[in-house]
């Protein structure tokens, strides 16, 4: 079986694969604790393992993992399925080449552009051809609420609802009207611009914050739970047997 880890900004997710590519159990972790990695080892055959990083790299657990099984680490130097068409590969996060190649496994041989609601609203555009090209960056939700009340003297911090009012009556609602609306609404005009320019689109929507924010978004789009985890399998089968 294979092991794919995914260091990001808040959490630390471990996924065993089969041999054959589906997710059998994925784990959310704080910290990647070696006692952890040990259970997981004894319950599981771990053949080989992948790791991408943004956060914080677990130096200790990597290399216990490393000491056992073929360990592929990462970069934008890896071999891909897909063709990296962007001006400075080196800055680009290995998160967000993982979902462009999740987004492409998904769909082959259409244009895809994959969200991520998480820490950042990311979006990752891949054409029919096999050929990513970039996207875009901005604030999540939470850093969204966080940004208003510490860049402001008198606005609290308000935590996200499921239940957002239109209009605002109170300064709590008005802010989780502003902030959770807002940023629906700028969904919905990503993707229509995309939808304007490359016609036909397939969108797929993830991340911590895509259940709550996918009831607001007015345009169609596909539940996908973890096209970074995905990708990165298709990424660890491509380079796992070179030096």
């Amino acid at each position: 079986m294979d092991l794919v880890i995914d260091i990001g900004n808040t959490l630390k997710k471990v996924a065993v694969f089969s041999e054959r590519g589906k997710l059998i159990r994925l784990f959310q972790e704080k910290r990647l604790r070696v006692e952890f990695l040990e259970s997981l080892f004894d319950e599981y055959t771990i053949c080989r393992a992948i790791v991408s990083s943004v956060g914080d790299e677990e130096a200790e657990a990597l290399a216990w993992i490393e000491a056992r099984v073929r360990l592929v680490r990462f970069t934008h130097r890896c071999r891909l399925p897909i063709e990296l068409d962007y001006a400075t590969p080196e800055t680009l996060g290995t998160d967000r080449i993982a979902n462009a190649v999740g987004a492409h496994a998904l769909y082959p041989r259409h244009n895809v552009l994959s969200i991520m609601a998480g820490t950042c609203l990311v979006a990752d555009f891949v054409n029919a051809d096999g050929e990513y090209s970039g996207g875009s960056i901005s604030p999540g939700l939470r850093m969204r609420f966080q940004a208003l009340q510490h860049y402001t003297a008198r606005l609290p911090l308000v935590e996200p609802e499921e239940i957002v009012p239109l209009i605002g009556d109170t300064t709590q609602k008005s802010i989780l009207a502003g902030v959770v609306l807002g940023m629906a609404y700028e969904i919905d005009g990503l993707i229509a611009d995309y939808k304007e320019s490359f016609s036909p689109l397939k969108v797929i929507f993830s991340g911590g914050d895509s259940d709550l924010l996918r009831n607001f978004i007015k345009k169609r789009i596909f539940a996908a739970p973890n096209p970074i985890l995905l990708g990165l399998h298709k990424i660890l089968e491509l380079n796992a047997s070179e030096d």
